[in-house]
């Protein structure tokens, strides 16, 4: 075969579709005669059968078949996996239906569902199929990923629960409307401070992960950080004191009082009154005595009225800061481990959004006691006012000068 022709197969072959191909090639093959349809395999890398089928089309077919613009005879091709199997899609649901495990004839007994064991529980019912065809087939029936959910609750909602919901975002707007501060304050889980692993992952050059410990057990001398932090709904900034004590209602009013000098003066000089919704657990809850007494003393401290409401029992998701700030903290510190204290702080401090997030961070050294004891006495002086619906979520404190 001249160098001509061969340069001009391998000029068209990427221009032309799976029948074309076939007819081009065979074409060629008839016009070098003798041992020309080798010779055109060999240059184009098509198989000698489909140029031989070509020839014979091109022989047999009358002219009008070939013009038509199916590349292949009906029913050719490889057929689907539906019409191999007609009972897969049958086997794989009975196989993969929550109601099937612990069942007996099970063929998945207490293990997981990976498209590589549903294969292999396919094959003993002699389907034979690759695990990505079992992923397409998933898709088909409307099958995802999914993980765990925490959607069902131990106890029943409260029958008050949307009422609060509605009540609290009516305070909100109303203060948000006046120009007065509305902030959602909570405490971050408790972080060991060290080289510990940090769930998540961030890109590093292959093969040469970040080093960290292999176990968890907290190291003594660097203690743990606690991050308290309060959220500003409406400017959409947060302040974190990150402590290294205790997490009680002392922490969580000094972290308030803290915000208010370094961050909500600014912002609010002409305020008068505080809203503040906090979770109904924790050290913040609307049954900690020694939080009352502690928010007494951010009044007097602050001479601004504060105003509380507590989210029902079991919805502390729903609290602003939970997702506006927090989840963005955990996003940014993503695996790097939290090797000191200054670490934490910068990351927290560096935490942004798309949608204007901004952090302000510091730390707490001060010791914070556990177990104080609040007297009835001191109980009964503290200035507050409950409010007539649910007054034990929603009440106010007034400062005492």
């Amino acid at each position: 075969m001249d160098k001509q022709t061969e340069n001009r197969i391998k000029t068209m072959l990427p221009f032309l579709n799976e029948k074309q191909r076939r007819l081009y090639l065979a074409t060629e093959a008839e016009a070098v005669g003798r041992g020309g349809v080798s010779q055109v395999s060999r240059i184009s890398g098509v198989s000698r059968i489909t140029i031989a089928q070509g020839i014979k089309e091109l022989r047999e077919e009358p002219r009008e078949a070939l013009q038509k613009e199916r590349c292949r005879r009906e029913g050719g091709g490889r057929k689907k996996v539906v019409e191999i199997y007609p009972n897969i899609l049958t086997e794989l649901e009975r196989i993969i239906e929550p109601h099937t495990k612990g069942h007996p004839e099970s063929p998945l007994l207490w293990t997981s569902k990976s498209v590589r064991k549903l294969q292999a529980a396919l094959k003993e019912k002699d389907i034979g199929v690759s695990h990505r065809t079992i992923c397409d087939l998933l898709k088909d029936l409307g099958y995802t990923l999914q993980s765990n959910r925490k959607d069902l609750v131990i106890k029943e909602s409260h029958p008050d629960r949307n009422a609060q919901f509605e009540y609290i975002n009516a305070q909100a707007k109303t203060f948000i409307g006046e120009n007065e501060p509305v902030i959602s304050i909570d405490a971050k889980k408790k972080e060991n401070i060290g080289n510990f692993k940090n769930n998540g992952a961030e890109y590093q050059k292959k093969k040469k992960p970040v080093k960290v410990l292999d176990h968890d057990f907290p190291i003594k001398e660097k203690g743990k950080a606690t991050p308290y932090g309060v959220y500003d709904i409406a400017q959409n900034k947060g302040f974190v004191n990150v402590g290294i004590s205790n997490d009680t209602a002392e922490f969580a009013a000094n972290s308030i009082v803290k915000w208010w000098e370094l961050v909500g003066a600014k912002i609010y000089p002409k305020a008068t009154k505080i809203m503040i919704t906090a979770d109904c657990g924790g050290s913040n809850g609307y049954r900690v005595k020694l939080w009352k007494v502690k928010l007494q003393e951010v009044a007097n401290q602050l001479n601004k009225v504060i105003y509380v409401t507590h989210f029902p029992p079991g919805t502390s998701k729903w609290n602003k800061i939970e997702h506006r700030l927090f989840s963005h903290i955990s996003i940014n510190w993503r695996g790097k481990p939290l090797d000191e204290l200054l670490t934490v702080i910068n990351l927290i401090a560096s935490t942004t959004t798309s949608t204007g997030l901004t952090v302000e961070c510091v730390s707490d050294m001060q010791e914070y006691k556990k177990g104080i004891v609040v007297s009835d006495e001191e109980l009964n002086e503290i200035s507050i006012k409950t409010q007539d619906f649910h007054g034990e979520w929603n009440y106010m404190i007034f400062p005492k000068l």
